[in-house]
């Protein structure tokens, strides 16, 4: 079984306050949940089986940090992660994803991470490989065309073409330093690489809903002999063909089989599906229209969360210890228009808090991705200094919480569009300026985001 990473709670949180601002109780529910999978891991084998995860629904308006802190979760636990939107999904005997679907794809994702694992694991072996396969191509004997009264210690054929002796020992040594040290980056050798070029584009064109199907069918095509690629020869120069061949060698060392079986395991014991827009499906009971499939969809995500089993082409996946963490704004419906069946699969329910001035300037200043960070990353591109004054912090929190009140709430993404208003003159002529040093102070801010929030009309688009 595939252990998450045995953090403490108050570990993890203090993980995630590396990133995300604020929400202390959606943190401390899901450091629970995080944890218990280790507790599970560890109990005795009788009750591991009846130990099921506490599933998660967070309710909170958009750009607070719901999708974050599940993604960020993901990374932590070293687990199958696959975000989806439940909007996207139909009733079965509707055109659309069906919601297996969603297994199926945190198969492939496992299978993904497993492959990274491995690759890791034979890089070294796989480079050694690619060395001796690139020695061999750049030492391969010759053959040119040579007037017939050419001597010496050639073979020539009857087509008037020498064959040059195959090199010693001593040569291949020389030819491999040669390699090691790039002189050879820019020699030119004769590859047999894969045709990647499918006449199969699509079979079932653009209908939704067939990709899976599509896949299969794909998949299933590729297995027959003179269906898989064709091999065509391609000159590239060694520092192209290496990528090449490394990538060659280690999918030869890895063993499939068990990436397979272990895929499917850690999906099982691991995996987390973080359910968006779950609001999306929810509604008032009715009896015709499109609210007949959004009831169905939650009807055909009960099973799922519940426990089932879910047939993929790597096998059969159960679901029962796989968590789930829903989410959704609630701004239309509520929590309570979920059917209840579903509602009881979602035990821990957590408030997110909408975002105020004092929350945008720790989200400026505090994450190791803050977005200030970032601007003054993008800026070094160009050798300009990018700094902030605090007071340019604080007016720059201000207006997106201005912005957020006048218009729809969406959260810390209003950010995003506050800081391109504020910074779009300096990234247009970044390249161009010879002041290389800039400093953003709250007299710019107000000169820039001032006529834009004055303007209701602009400040619709703008901000």
């Amino acid at each position: 079984m595939s252990n998450p990473i045995g953090f403490t709670p108050r570990e993890i949180v203090a993980e995630l306050d590396r990133y995300i601002v604020g929400q202390a109780k959606a943190k401390r529910a899901v450091a629970v949940a995080l944890r218990n999978r280790w507790r599970r891991s560890v109990a005795p084998a009788e009750l591991r089986d009846e130990i099921m995860p506490k599933n998660i629904i967070m309710v909170g308006p958009t750009g607070v940090g719901k999708t974050e802190i599940a993604r960020r979760l993901a990374k932590l636990a070293q687990a199958p992660f696959v975000k989806v939107e439940a909007s996207k999904f139909t009733e079965i005997g509707y055109v659309g994803r069906d919601v297996e679907s969603i297994i199926r794809d945190l198969v492939e994702i496992a299978i993904g991470m497993l492959r990274d694992e491995q690759r890791k694991r034979v890089d070294a072996r796989a480079r050694e490989l690619a060395e001796d396969r690139l020695v061999s191509l750049l030492a391969k004997p010759e053959m040119e065309a040579v007037p017939s009264a050419a001597r010496g210690p050639f073979l020539v054929s009857s087509e008037g073409m020498v064959h040059r002796p195959s090199a010693r020992s001593k040569d291949l040594a020389e030819l491999r330093n040669q390699l090691r040290n790039g002189k050879l980056d820019d020699e030119s050798v004769e590859l047999e690489i894969a045709d990647t070029s499918n006449p199969l584009v699509s079979i079932f064109g653009a209908s939704h809903g067939m990709e899976d199907m599509e896949l299969q069918l794909k998949d299933m095509l590729s297995q027959i002999p003179g269906m898989r690629g064709k091999k065509q020869k391609r000159k590239l120069k060694v520092k192209d063909a290496r990528k090449l061949i490394e990538d060659e060698e280690a999918q030869k060392l890895i063993d499939m089989d068990s990436v397979r079986r272990e895929a499917v395991e850690r999906t099982e014991q691991a995996g987390i599906v973080f359910l968006d827009e779950i609001d999306k499906i929810a509604g008032p009971r009715a009896t015709q229209g499109p609210d007949v499939s959004r009831e169905g969809v939650q009807r055909d995500l009960l099973p799922i969360v519940e426990g089932s089993t879910v047939n993929t082409k790597h096998g059969p996946v159960k679901t029962d210890h796989v968590l789930f963490i829903a989410a959704g704004a609630f701004h239309v419906s509520h929590v309570s228009d979920l059917i209840p069946e579903l509602q009881g699969r979602f035990p821990i329910r957590v408030e997110l808090e909408a975002l105020q001035k004092q929350d945008f300037v720790r989200i400026l200043t505090e994450p190791r991705n803050a977005l200030t960070r970032q601007y003054v990353a993008l800026m070094k591109a160009e050798d300009i200094e990018l700094s902030f004054s605090a007071d340019a912090i604080d007016a720059i929190a201000e207006y997106a919480a201005k912005a957020n009140q006048r218009a729809e709430n969406i959260g810390a993404r209003r950010l995003h569009t506050v800081m391109e208003a504020l910074l779009e003159e300096l990234s247009f002529d970044a390249t161009d300026r010879t002041d290389k040093h800039v400093r953003i102070d709250a007299k710019d801010v107000h000169a820039a985001l001032s006529p834009i929030l004055a303007d209701e009309d602009l400040a619709k688009f703008i901000l």
